[in-house]
């Protein structure tokens, strides 16, 4: 029993690392979608139904729209308002929705680090790259529900595999309640399809190695697999929600001119732990004495072809790759007897010591999350990038006629300016290619863009100032008039009548 209340040298470790973790999961809610969601899950309460058209929009208004994040919205919009949120930039709920995803973040990589081998630094180097790689995904959306239970999915596959732990009577339950948080389900189908292929690859090879799922186990993964596809449709929208993933795939505009669709840019420093991520488990593959399992290899080639094809999979490529670092880092240490032991008994100076380091790295992962936190902090960050005060211009005058806006912006006006419908926002799903590829020729000025303008009634433009567009419109004063506002990011430009 006394040895199980010391704080070990490994226990130290595994502590401070989640504490860090956690500390850099915390950050200011800046993502313009979030805004949607919160509105979405707020509408629904207000409203007691879900919702299945569209009511923030005035191109899309009333049209058939399935919301595959409702679940996630109420969640995130309840987290908002436990705090105290007030639909004002800084508020007390962007603590709420900070501390939420800096939960899900660090839950999900717990559960990475128990998939992972060798020892608590083997283990916590690899859990530092993989989190500081996927961090580029953390955000106050209901992606990051998506990011837990996707790891949730893989640890029950290694547990099946590797440990001979039969749990995977939960992964049915887990589709259930993730088709009801977000359209992100589908990375439950590419874990599950990955290991049966690569499981079916390791029996026709005839790799003998004891983790390789044969027989009467290999039809229960698939059985399990074939139960859960079905379940999807438990859902409000029904079946309909099967084809949402390839529904979204399909829209060319995400690709070409949205950034998280689009293929990483290593010249970001942002991008540059993926890349260390994906270099290092080239590596190890090479220089470790142990054979690539087949599971693994059609698992990280597919998700890193993913992850290199658009940004926004880099996640699920961190989720998967670390385990398989550590197996293969650990295989090589081992190999040249290069292991470091961490003491299992401690006492007297040295369990102060640890005592004393904890508490020092908790202190300062707190004075770093209060930092964050502060609503100064936060104020000036949502500030300095969304258009708050021409948000609270429309809200207050709720002027006549359609607005034309940035699709940056269109979330963040859900929000913080419910009175006036949106033009086009994040929800990509509802607005299709043709739809984004109309408005991108009005921002980029082509295809007789004034006459698009002119069609669809447009009478205020709410742009970023210094865009394009804006200095199209700033060259017709006999046509448009400009409100500029105190930020000099954010322009209003009103539709003169004909006659003046």
């Amino acid at each position: 029993m006394y040895r199980t209340k010391q704080l070990t040298t490994e226990r130290l470790m595994v502590a401070v690392l989640f504490i860090l973790l956690f500390a850099m999961a915390v950050r200011v809610p800046t993502d313009t979608d979030t805004w949607w969601h919160l509105r979405s899950g707020n509408y629904m309460l207000e409203q007691r139904a879900i919702l299945r058209h569209d009511p923030f929009s005035h191109t899309r208004l009333d049209a058939a729209w399935i919301n595959h994040s409702w679940g996630a919205q109420i969640v995130l919009y309840g987290a908002y308002e436990l705090f105290g949120g007030s639909i004002h930039p800084g508020d007390s709920g962007n603590i709420g929705l900070a501390l939420i995803t800096a939960l899900l973040a660090t839950a999900g990589m717990a559960l990475v680090y128990a998939a992972c081998e060798g020892n608590a630094y083997v283990r916590a180097f690899a859990v530092v790259l993989g989190g500081a790689a996927a961090a580029v995904f953390w955000s106050p959306r209901p992606q990051m529900f998506s990011f837990a239970l996707g790891a949730a999915v893989l640890y029950l596959l290694h547990l099946y595999k590797r440990r001979q732990v039969d749990q995977l009577w939960l992964i049915p339950l887990l589709i259930v309640l993730w088709v009801n948080l977000h359209g992100g389900f589908a990375i439950a189908f590419i874990l599950l399809l990955g290991t049966i292929a690569g499981e079916a690859l390791g029996n026709l090879l005839g790799d003998t190695r004891p983790t390789v799922v044969r027989g009467a186990r290999l039809r229960k993964l698939v059985g399990v697999t074939a139960v859960s596809l079905p379940l999807v449709a438990l859902n409000p929208y029904g079946p309909r929600m099967l084809a949402y993933p390839f529904d979204t795939v399909e829209i060319g505009a995400l690709q070409d001119f949205i950034q998280e669709w689009a293929t990483p840019d290593f010249h970001q420093p942002q991008t540059w732990p993926f890349l260390l991520l994906l270099l290092g488990i080239i590596v190890a593959f090479g220089i470790s004495g142990r054979r690539a399992d087949w599971t693994d290899l059609v698992l990280v080639v597919g998700t890193a072809a993913m992850a290199l094809l658009a940004g926004r999979n880099v996640a699920v490529f961190a989720l998967i790759a670390t385990p398989v670092l550590t197996r293969h880092l650990d295989a090589w240490l081992t190999e040249r007897g290069w292991q470091i032991r961490p003491r299992r008994r401690v006492s007297g100076r040295m369990l102060a010591t640890n005592w004393l380091l904890l508490g020092l790295v908790a202190a300062g992962a707190l004075a770093k999350v209060g930092a964050v936190l502060s609503r100064e902090t936060m104020r000036e960050a949502q500030a300095g990038l969304f258009p708050v005060e021409l948000a609270a211009y429309l809200e207050q005058t709720r002027p006549d006629g359609h607005l034309f806006n940035s699709y940056n912006w269109g979330g963040y006006l859900i929000f913080a300016a419910p009175h006036v419908p949106v033009y086009v926002d994040g929800r990509t799903d509802l607005y299709n290619d043709e739809f984004l590829r109309q408005y991108l020729d009005v921002v980029l000025l082509r295809d007789r863009w004034e006459a698009a303008l002119e069609r669809q009634e447009i009478d205020l433009v709410a742009i970023e100032a210094q865009s394009t567009l804006a200095g199209a419109l700033r060259a017709m004063p006999d046509r448009w008039r400009e409100l500029r506002f105190d930020d000099d990011r954010s322009a209003l430009f009103v539709r003169l009548p004909t006659d003046a």
